[in-house]
C-alpha cells in the first residue's frame, strides 16, 4: 500500500522522492536498478507535497544490527543457554522449587523501592519510560523484586514456604563487556518464609549443586559473609562512619557521598584508593549480637554438613536495610572482571517494602551468560533422523513414515525436493545420524532402506517396526 491513503503514488515514484535531492543520479540508479532519469524528478502531481520523507536511502542500505549490549542466541551458543536452564530448573525442582515467571516489565515503584532510590541500578541503569496511558513502567533489572510482587499480589503470604525459580532476561543500560550486556539472562531462586540459617544453607547448596551438574563447580569458589541483624548492623555503621571519617581526604567522590548515606557500599568500591583505605577497615564480626553470630554459627555448621565447601569474605556487602545476615558470592578467576557468577543473601524485610507482612526470605541470581561461558564445551547438536524418498511414488509413503516418527518421538526431518544425492546432501548437512531411505519397491513391499551415516552400514527394516527398531538404536 502507498504510504499515505490520499496518494495515488506508485512504489517507484514514491521511493524517488526519498532520495531525489539527496543522492547523485548516477548512484542511485545503480543502488536500486532505475533505467529512467525521469523518475528523479519530482511528479508535478506532488511537488508540493509537505508530507515528511521516510529516513534517507543510506539509513536504508545500512545492516540492522541488534542493538548495542545485546546478542542473538543461535547454534552453540543456544545450546549453552538451554543446558544451563535446563539443568538449573531440574536441579531446583529436586529441592522441591516451583517454576514462576512473572512479566518482563513492571511499574517502575517495584525496582525504585527495592534498589533504592539512590542506587546505580535506578539513576543509571533502568530502562524507564512513561506508556500510553502515563503510567511508569520499568524493564526489569533483576528478578527478585518481581517475585516478590508477586507474592504480595496473588495473595500468598498466608501459604509459606515459598520455593521458587525463575528464568528470564533483565535490562540494565550498562557498559558492555565480555559477560556483561544490556539485556541479560537470568537463573534464580527464592525461598521466602523460612527465618532460619537451614534455609539459607538449603539455598546455597542448591546453587552449589546446579553449579556441579553443570560440570563447572570446581572453577568456582563459594564465599560467605554475615551482615548481622538490625543492631548488629547498627553498631558496625557507626564503626565504619568512624573509620571512613578518619579517612576522608583519601576516599573518591563517589565514597565520601556514601560515607554520608551508605557507608557500607565503600566496603566494595572499585577506586584504588579507596581499596587501601578499605584494607584496614573494621570488620562486622566484633558488632554482632549474640543471636547474630549464632546464626552465622550455624550456617558455617550446615553448609558443612551438607559437604558445600565455602571461604568466609568480610568485604561481602549488600547495601540496602532489608538484606540481613547472610550475603555469599559465587566466584571465578576465569572470566577476569566479570568474575562473580552467582550472588544472593537474606532479606527479609523486602516482602514488607512491596505492601505484604514482614516475611523472610533468602534468595540468589545467576548470570546464563557468564555460566554458559564456564562450560569447558557446549551440549552437542542433536542428532535426528533423515528421511530420503525416491521417486515420486514413494513421497506419500515417506510422509506418513516422517509423520509416525515423530509421534513416536523422534527428531526427524525430510527435504522438501531433490534427487536421492541432494536429499542425502541435506541429511549431512543438518548432521542427521540415520537416513531412511524409501523407494517405489521398497514403499511397495512395506520396508525402508536404514543407512547409520556414521559408518555406512545399512539394513532393511519393515516399516511397521521402524519406530521401534530406531528408538532400539538409540537406546530408548
Amino acid at each position: 500500500m502507498c504510504p499515505a491513503a490520499t496518494s495515488s503514488c506508485s512504489r517507484p515514484a514514491r521511493a524517488a522522492l526519498v532520495v531525489a535531492d539527496k543522492v547523485p543520479p548516477n548512484l542511485v540508479m545503480g543502488v536500486l536498478g532505475w533505467k529512467q532519469p525521469a523518475l528523479l524528478a519530482r511528479p508535478a502531481a506532488n511537488r508540493h507535497d509537505t508530507r515528511p520523507s521516510p529516513p534517507h536511502i543510506r539509513n536504508v542500505m545500512t545492516p540492522l544490527q541488534p542493538p548495542r549490549g545485546t546478542h542473538d542466541l543461535i547454534g552453540e551458543e543456544q545450546r549453552r543457554h538451554a543446558h544451563v536452564v535446563a539443568t538449573a530448573r531440574g536441579i531446583a525442582g529436586l529441592y522441591g522449587f516451583d517454576e514462576w515467571a512473572t512479566p518482563i516489565f513492571e511499574d517502575t515503584r517495584v525496582f525504585a523501592r527495592t534498589l533504592g532510590e539512590t542506587s546505580d541500578v535506578v539513576t543509571k541503569e533502568m530502562y524507564s519510560f512513561d506508556d500510553r496511558g502515563g503510567d511508569s513502567i520499568t524493564l526489569r533489572p533483576e528478578g527478585t523484586a518481581g517475585i516478590c510482587r508477586a507474592l504480595v499480589t496473588n495473595g500468598l503470604t498466608q501459604s509459606l514456604p515459598q520455593k521458587v525459580f525463575y528464568a528470564g532476561p533483565m535490562f540494565r543500560y550498562e557498559r558492555p563487556q565480555k559477560g556483561r550486556y544490556r539485556q541479560f539472562h537470568q537463573i534464580g531462586a527464592e525461598l521466602i518464609g523460612p527465618a532460619e540459617p537451614l534455609a539459607d544453607a538449603e539455598i546455597i547448596a542448591l546453587g552449589w549443586h546446579i553449579l556441579a551438574a553443570l560440570g563447572i563447580a570446581g572453577d568456582t569458589a563459594l564465599e560467605i559473609n554475615t551482615l548481622g541483624d538490625a543492631d548488629s548492623r547498627a553498631a558496625y555503621r557507626a564503626a565504619l562512619v568512624a573509620y571512613f571519617a578518619a579517612h576522608r581526604d583519601a576516599l573518591s567522590p563517589e565514597s565520601l557521598d556514601r560515607l554520608e548515606r551508605n557507608p557500607m557500599r565503600i566496603l566494595d568500591s572499585k577506586d584504588a584508593g579507596d581499596r587501601q583505605v578499605v584494607a584496614d577497615a573494621p570488620s562486622i564480626a566484633p558488632h554482632l549480637t549474640a543471636e547474630a553470630a549464632a546464626f552465622y554459627d550455624a550456617l558455617r555448621t550446615q553448609l558443612a554438613r551438607m559437604g558445600v565447601p565455602f571461604r568466609e569474605n568480610p568485604r561481602i556487602v549488600r547495601g540496602l536495610d532489608y538484606y540481613n545476615h547472610t550475603a555469599f558470592e559465587f566466584v571465578t578467576d576465569r572470566l577476569g572482571a566479570q568474575g562473580t557468577v552467582m550472588a544472593g543473601g537474606r532479606y527479609d524485610g523486602l516482602v514488607q517494602q512491596m505492601g505484604g507482612p514482614a516475611t523472610p526470605a533468602v534468595g540468589w541470581a545467576a548470570g546464563i551468560e557468564r555460566l554458559s561461558m564456564l562450560l569447558d564445551a557446549a551440549p552437542a547438536a542433536p542428532a535426528g533422523i533423515a528421511v530420503v524418498p525416491v521417486g515420486e511414488a514413494a513421497e506419500a509413503v515417506a510422509l506418513d513414515t516422517l509423520q509416525a516418527l515423530r509421534r513416536a518421538g523422534l527428531r526427524a526431518e525430510m527435504a522438501y525436493r531433490g534427487n536421492l544425492k541432494r536429499r542425502m546432501e541435506r541429511a549431512n548437512r543438518i548432521g542427521a545420524a540415520t537416513a531412511v531411505i524409501i523407494g517405489e519397491a521398497e514403499a511397495a513391499r512395506g520396508v525402508a532402506q536404514v543407512k547409520d551415516l556414521g559408518t555406512g552400514a545399512q539394513s532393511e527394516v519393515p516399516l511397521a517396526g521402524l519406530a521401534a527398531h530406531l528408538l532400539a538404536e538409540a537406546g530408548r
